[in-house]
Order: C-alpha cells, then sequence, then structure tokens
C-alpha cells in the first residue's frame, strides 16, 4: 500500500473510531411536521397489517423506494429517496431500506412525503419520504419465517428473518438476523442451426442454482438534548452460491454427448459507515465516513465428451477478487434565513480492486494445462476528492431553487499483468427547480452534470466457461460523463390514489460500451451516445367505484438508447441495456374481515448484447404472473399462502455467431426456451 493511501485509510478509520454510537433508527421527541408534507399514521396502513417501517413506505400511494447503491460515486451522486428522521443514512449497501426493515412499525409516529426543498441536503431533489421515529424505551422485535417449493429443486426451510431495536436514554439501537437463501432451476431444449438455419445439434439441458445468504447488521443512534446527532452502522453478508447446468447433446452427425458446467463463489462482505453532525459557528458541521470489504474467490468448471469417450474436454478458471471502498465526507451547512441555505462539501474517496486468476485446459483427455491470460491479474486503483458549493433558496411562493456547482480530481492507476496512471480533473454540478403548481400537483426539473463510477472488472480479463466466451481487460477506460435533464410529476388524486412520473434525458460522452480489443473485445469507451426514458409508478383506489378495500398497483421504466456501434458504425442501442419493465398487482383487503388476496403480472425486455463475433439477447414469455391469499391475524401472527408463475413464463436465449466478427456471415444461431414451472410459497410472519 503507497503511503497515500495508508494516509487515507488511517483517517477514515481514524474518524469512524471517533464516532459516538448513533443510528438513524429513533429520536428522543418526534420534530414538528415538515410544511408542505403529505402525512401518513398507522391509520393509513393498517388495512395491511405492516411489521417494520419498510412495510409501511412500501404502501405510499405513487411511490417507489430508490435503492442506496445504485453504482453513484461516493456519498456526493447517491439517489436513495428515504430520510430517517430528516437523515440520510450513512449507508450503501447498508442504507435505507436495510434500515427500515429494522425498524418496528409500532416505532413510526409518522410518514411524511414530501419535496426534498424542504430539507438542506445537496443532491436530494424530487419527492422523499421522511419516516419519524419515537423512542418508547422498552424492547420490541419482528420476525418473519418462509419455505419455499419448486420444480426440480429440494424445498428451503431456512428463510429466516429476525430483528430487534430498543431505546436508553439518547441512545437507541436496531439489530438484524437474516438468512435469505435463493433457489432457482429450469429446463428445455436448445437447438443449434447453421447461417442457412439447418439443424446442426439438439441439447436438453437443466440448470440450477442454490445459494445460501446470511446476514447480520445493526445501527446505533445518539441524539442527546446538546443538538448532537450520531450514527454508526454495520452490516455482514456471507454469500455461497452454486450453479450447475447438464446438457444432453444430440448431433445430426455424429455420436451423443454429454456437458456439465458447474460454478461457485464464496464472498464475504462487510461495511461499516457512520455519520457526526454537531453546531459549529453560525451553521451545522457533519462528518460522514464509509468502509466496504468484498474477497469473492470464483471456481467454474466445464467438461464436454462424447459417449463413446471421444473430443472429451476441460476447462477450469479460478479467480480471488478483493475489492474495498473507503469515503469521507464532510460537509457545513448554513440556514441565511428567508428559506435560503447554503452548504460546501468537501470529500475524498479510495476504490480499488485486486484479481488473482488462471485457466487450465484438458484437450482429447489430456493432462490440464494452465493457459495464458493477458491482463487477467491485475490491482486497479482509484483516487478521488471533490469539493461542492451548494445554495438552495425559496424563489417564489410554491417555488424553490437549487445550485450546485463543485469539481473532482482523480487519479486512475494499475498494476500487474497492465501497468497505467492517469490524472482526471472534471466540472460537476446540478440545478433544479421545485413547483407546488396546485395543491395536488408538483413538478420537479433537474439538470446535473454526472461523472459516472467506472466498473473496475473491465480492467481485467475474464473468462466465462459456461458462454465460452470473454473479455480482454482494458487498462485505457476513463469515466464516462453526462448531461441529464429530467422532469418529475407528482399528482395527488385525492381518494383515487396518487401517481408519478419521471421522463429524462442523457447526452452521454466517453460510454463505456463493447469494442475491438487486438484480435478480441472487451469493455471500452465510445465519443457518445444518448439515452430517454420515462420511469412511473401509480396507485389506483379502487372504493370510490363500489370496491372497497381494493387498489390497483402499477411500476415500470421504459428506455430508448443510440450510438454508434464501432465494428459496423450502424446506429444500435447501448450494449445490453433495459429496454423496458413493468409490474401491475391488484390487491383486496376484504372490509371486516382479516383477509387479504392479490394477484399481480410482471414483464420485462432488455436489448441485445454485442461482441466482436456474436450477438445474444435474453427473454421472458409471457410474463411472471403470481397470487396471493393472506390472513392478518392468524393466532397473533400474518400468514401468506403465494403461488408464483402460474402464467408459465419461458426464459428464452437466442444467440448468433459469426465468422470472424459482426461483418462476416452468421455461422451458427443457438435457440432456446426454458421453462422452470410453479412456486409455492408459505410465509408467516410478527412481532413481539
Amino acid at each position: 500500500m503507497n503511503p497515500k493511501t495508508r494516509l487515507f485509510s488511517g483517517a477514515i478509520f481514524g474518524v469512524l473510531g471517533l464516532l459516538a454510537p448513533a443510528s438513524s433508527a429513533v429520536a428522543d421527541v418526534a420534530p414538528e411536521s415538515t410544511p408542505g408534507a403529505t402525512i401518513f399514521t398507522m391509520e393509513d396502513f393498517r388495512q395491511y397489517a405492516p411489521r417494520t417501517a419498510l412495510e409501511m413506505v412500501s404502501r405510499i400511494p405513487g411511490f417507489s423506494i430508490q435503492g442506496d447503491d445504485d453504482g453513484s460515486r461516493g456519498f456526493g451522486q447517491a439517489s436513495g429517496n428515504v430520510l430517517i428522521n430528516r437523515q440520510r443514512v450513512s449507508g450503501k449497501s447498508n442504507g435505507a431500506t436495510d434500515t427500515l426493515d429494522r425498524i418496528a412499525a409500532t416505532s413510526v409516529v409518522r410518514i411524511e412525503l414530501v419535496d426534498a426543498s424542504a430539507f438542506e441536503i445537496p443532491g436530494l431533489s424530487g419527492q422523499v419520504v421522511n419516516v419519524i421515529t419515537t423512542g418508547e424505551g422498552g424492547l420490541s422485535g419482528t420476525w418473519r419465517w418462509s419455505t419455499r417449493f419448486r420444480d426440480n429443486l429440494p424445498p428451503y426451510y431456512n428463510d429466516l428473518n429476525f430483528t430487534l431495536s430498543g431505546e436508553r436514554g439518547d441512545v437507541s439501537w436496531t439489530f438484524e438476523a437474516e438468512s435469505s437463501p435463493e433457489r432457482g432451476a429450469s429446463n428445455g431444449p436448445e437447438f443449434v442451426t447453421d447461417g442457412q438455419g439447418t439443424l446442426i445439434q439438439r441439447r436438453e439441458e437443466d440448470f440450477t442454482y442454490a445459494a445460501e445468504v446470511m446476514s447480520v447488521s445493526g445501527s446505533v443512534g445518539w441524539t442527546p438534548a446538546s443538538g448532537v446527532i450520531g450514527n454508526l452502522n454495520a452490516k455482514a453478508l456471507l454469500y455461497q452460491p452454486d450453479f450447475k447446468e447438464a446438457g444432453k447433446l444430440f448431433p445430426v452427425d455424429g455420436p451423443e454427448g454429454r456437458r456439465l458446467f458447474v460454478g461457485a463463489e464464496d464472498e464475504v462482505f462487510v461495511e461499516v459507515g457512520g455519520d457526526y453532525e454537531f453546531g459549529f459557528g453560525p451553521g451545522r458541521l457533519k462528518t460522514i465516513g464509509l468502509v466496504r470489504r468484498e474477497d469473492s474467490p470464483i471456481a467454474d468448471r466445464v467438461l464436454v465428451g462424447n459417449l463413446d469417450g471421444s473430443m472429451i474436454s476441460e476447462n477450469i478458471f479460478r479467480k480471488d477478487v478483493g475489492e474495498g471502498e473507503y469515503i469521507l465526507r464532510t460537509e457545513y451547512a448554513l440556514g441565511v434565513g428567508s428559506g435560503a441555505d447554503w452548504q460546501i462539501a468537501l470529500e475524498g474517496a479510495f476504490n480499488y480492486l485486486e484479481q488473482d486468476s488462471s485457466l487450465f485446459v484438458s484437450q482429447d483427455g489430456g493432462p490440464l494445462t494452465r493457459q495464458e491470460l493477458p491482463r487477467a491479474n491485475s490491482r486497479v486503483e482509484e483516487q478521488r476528492g471533490e469539493v461542492s458549493i451548494t445554495h438552495g433558496r425559496q424563489l417564489a411562493e410554491g417555488l424553490t431553487g437549487q445550485l450546485s456547482l463543485g469539481a473532482e480530481i482523480s487519479e486512475l492507476s494499475q498494476s500487474g499483468d497492465a501497468s497505467n496512471v492517469r490524472t482526471f480533473t472534471r466540472p460537476k454540478g446540478f440545478a433544479s427547480l421545485s413547483w407546488q403548481a396546485t395543491p395536488t400537483l408538483k413538478l420537479v426539473t433537474r439538470l446535473e452534470r454526472e461523472v459516472g463510477q467506472l466498473d473496475f472488472y473491465d480492467f481485467v480479463s475474464s473468462v466465462n466457461l459456461n458462454s465460452g466466451n470473454g473479455q480482454t481487460g482494458n487498462p485505457e477506460i476513463v469515466p464516462d460523463q453526462k448531461w441529464k435533464l429530467s422532469l418529475q410529476t407528482e399528482k395527488n388524486f385525492g381518494a383515487w390514489g396518487a401517481g408519478t412520473i419521471e421522463v429524462f434525458y442523457e447526452d452521454i460522452e466517453d460510454i463505456v460500451d463493447r469494442v475491438p480489443i487486438g484480435s478480441g473485445d472487451g469493455p471500452g469507451n465510445l465519443d457518445s451516445a444518448w439515452q430517454a426514458g420515462a420511469e412511473w409508478d401509480a396507485t389506483l383506489k379502487l372504493a370510490p367505484i363500489g370496491f372497497s378495500g381494493a387498489e390497483l398497483t402499477y411500476e415500470g421504466n421504459y428506455y430508448e438508447s443510440e450510438l454508434t456501434d464501432p465494428l459496423t458504425g450502424e446506429l444500435r442501442p447501448i450494449n445490453d441495456s433495459s429496454k423496458y419493465w413493468m409490474m401491475v398487482q391488484l390487491r383486496h383487503d376484504v372490509p371486516a374481515t382479516d383477509w387479504a388476496w392479490s394477484v399481480g403480472f410482471e414483464r420485462w425486455e432488455r436489448n441485445p448484447y454485442y461482441r466482436l463475433a456474436e450477438t445474444g439477447q435474453e427473454g421472458a414469455r409471457p410474463g411472471f404472473a403470481f397470487a396471493y391469499i393472506e390472513h392478518k391475524d392468524l393466532w397473533g401472527m400474518t400468514g401468506q399462502a403465494m403461488i408464483g408463475n402460474f402464467a408459465n413464463q419461458n426464459d428464452t436465449f437466442r444467440r448468433k455467431i459469426y465468422d470472424t466478427n459482426r461483418l462476416g456471415n452468421v455461422v451458427r444461431v443457438e435457440d432456446r426456451a426454458r421453462d422452470f414451472g410453479p412456486i409455492l410459497t408459505f410465509t408467516l410472519e410478527g412481532t413481539f
């Protein structure tokens, strides 16, 4: 570790070590309501029998939670839209969603749906939720247990969640332990044809996925009468997936064969975050720190051969990946009256990825031989510092604005199989306007200059044994930059519900896409691209038409994009980007009973991926349908029985292989469809 890294890491840990115990979970006294907020209390959610604050927030009409860990750089560009007691949570993977799930619904005083301009939090815009809690002493907790049954897999019984929270004086705390296994299975035929559509081979494939996911997390909060606010949160996670794909091969000409792919990972993840805020001079000073570490040993193996013992081959790919992120941020906020405020922020960050890989190949039953993998063993680091100044004010009745100007300087370095050091200085900032056009209609527009966060895996080479391809690492990649213009409309329809829609346009420079590299291909920068889209969330209450207790919710997004393909020169969408996603759900809480039922449907589509000598596209048809029935007082518990995929969705994949590259002829097409059958889940949950 170089001296600058040691110094930076020491500063991070030093700040975290001085943090007073803290959490955003519970405040001693519930503050006054935020002006202009729409207020929700337990009475608004009682029909759903919520167990946690997360279940309450998920039921707010026209609102959906944005993730904390969305790939943004550091804290300054984080896009979470949930506050707890007017504070952002100092975490990413262990952010607002996790914290809400640790807060019992009985601890929630109220939930405010309000425009972000009501808070002196730079970068926060649009519609946000502020969860107000109160500490009344004592101990409370929640629990959940689920079991699941499906085709081709044994059932699991270890889906467990346990939370505990308490408060004593100025200190509050939460704790969560969770086992959340993941399972997947599908099977079906795959047909391989030549460029003229003539059948070459038929395959019968069976895929299974099983992962054990276990985690513990918690937070501690300190809110003394002096006005100091301290928060500390931590999360540790163990992720152990196993993949298996077994195939029977039936060539048109030739002997029957078999193919087996197995893959495994043993990931350990730890995150610690915290903040400390206090009055300093005429304003308030806040320091935020975050440390994330992850270690992921991965091993994949493919074995192929004919039943007559010929053409036996074996490939093994192993890699050990270590990742880390360290962030230290300081903010000074100053209110100057008349609805105006200023904030100056400094942020430093250090990110790294270190990968050690090896590939072994055996042909015709021979011994395993290690293969050369250029740029597969490397360490990538980024050191970054940024400064920003933000000013917000009320411009007129119902109209508020916010302006932020800043810049960052960063150093990217790579060592090992590739060596490179580069320095960048990039401007960044935003301007936003929020207009309460009518008591029920709000418009928010935002223009932002963003700097993208690089995926350090793009710098190193890797192999995908199951797909039979890989990528060449590119040490010359630079972060993308973009201008983003968005308009969000929020409409409250009163007894009919509420809805939010956001439309946006992005003009992107140096976008990272797939480019030719030497004799292969891998991630690289293209000059420009654009993306436009819409995202919406709506809740329609059906009581006004006589269907009391029923509501229809709809979430979705749709995107269009365009860039110039670096190989063909043709216009195409961004590589493997989302085209659309939608989910519609009808829920009915039967009046004067403890029963509820629901039906829903989900569907998505992605754009194709483009490589040097192949294209491919995933699909899912007709979509994923589900239904459940729920009893909210089953001997003091909530019980639910759910059936998923009763419309029999098929997972599809179509891949074209070209001669030399995509400028040549198609020489092979692989077309598959896999069923995964119905999924039956039983859940019990309760509080204590």
